[in-house]
């Protein structure tokens, strides 16, 4: 699917849905899943891949491949996720998505936006199989493995230098999490687009304001976010995560600097359940047959 002019919110809404009921039956069927980050971010993915990011259409949904191994002197035949986005262009756009542990999230937003096989979900955590618990760079709609978090910033600010130099037309887009504010590399990939006057680099961030230990603002705050980033140089947007239209919006502004989008979400949308769990959301497993079977009433309600 490609960038348009004027994107079908009704569809959007739509590829948000089937992300959170895809999440959710594949959390029940496996026992476990990142539950809380397809709630919060369903609106972000389906905004990116059906309506804002200029990808190369793809012929049919891609089978995804097995894995072949790691990159190594005199392997050519290496072939990343961003297979996934289409072909490469000078006036495409690409799309580096950091918090790896998101993975299940955008394999369903692959599915959903017709990039990925309808039993590509089929292929999670297998030995042998691309299609990785936490996303590496050859899982579907990953270019790089941005091993611990906040490294994909650092990645993309590369890669949209490298693109202002061959005079590209294409942004270069990061998708990241709130969490990755809690850590160093952030603030210097910051300071290094602002310096080389990255004014293609967009960033969209899900500020669920919620971690693997908790909230995130009894574990390290972050806050005031917005201004911090301004501090940087950068242009800020910030938005309701849950508001599609504002999200677009934003992607479509004009910039003269890098462009950072702060969209603040809830981690439990469209999952009031998943509340109960609170306040730690990061990763649902069920404790036993009862709390599982909420979920699956839960889930028959999502698909009436």
């Amino acid at each position: 699917m490609t960038n348009t002019s004027q994107p079908n919110l009704e569809s959007i809404s739509a590829t948000a849905a089937g992300i959170r009921r895809r999440v959710l039956a594949h959390t029940i069927a496996q026992n476990g899943g990142y539950m809380s980050q397809a709630c919060s971010a369903a609106e972000l993915l389906a905004c990116l891949y059906g309506g804002v990011l200029n990808f190369a259409p793809v012929s049919a949904p891609i089978d995804p491949p097995t894995f072949i191994g790691v990159p190594h002197v005199g392997e050519h035949i290496y072939i990343t996720g961003a297979q996934f986005h289409g072909e490469k262009g000078a006036h495409y756009d690409r799309l580096i998505s950091s918090p790896a542990h998101y993975a299940l999230v955008i394999y369903a937003a692959l599915i959903e936006t017709g990039r990925l096989r309808e039993d590509g979900l089929d292929h999670f955590n297998r030995d042998g199989s691309t299609v990785e618990m936490i996303g590496a760079e050859h899982s579907p709609g990953f270019e790089t493995t941005t091993g611990s978090l906040s490294q994909a910033l650092s990645q993309a600010s590369g890669i949209a230098l490298a693109r202002k130099i061959r005079n590209e037309s294409g942004k270069t887009w990061v998708f990241m999490s709130d969490g990755e504010f809690q850590e160093g590399q952030t603030y210097e990939a910051l300071q290094a687009a602002k310096f080389h006057g990255l004014d293609k680099l967009r960033v969209i961030v899900d500020v669920n304001r919620a971690q693997c230990d908790g909230p995130m603002d009894t574990v390290m705050r972050i806050e005031p976010l917005e201004e911090r980033i301004k501090g940087f140089g950068w242009d800020v947007s910030v938005v309701d995560g849950h508001d599609s239209a504002a999200i677009i919006k934003a992607a479509n502004l004009e910039a003269n600097n890098p462009h950072m989008i702060l969209c603040y979400t809830d981690p439990v949308r469209g999952l009031p359940l998943l509340a109960e769990r609170a306040p730690v959301l990061h990763y649902l497993r069920f404790t036993g047959a009862d709390e599982r079977a909420k979920y699956e009433r839960a889930y028959a309600e999502m698909v009436k």
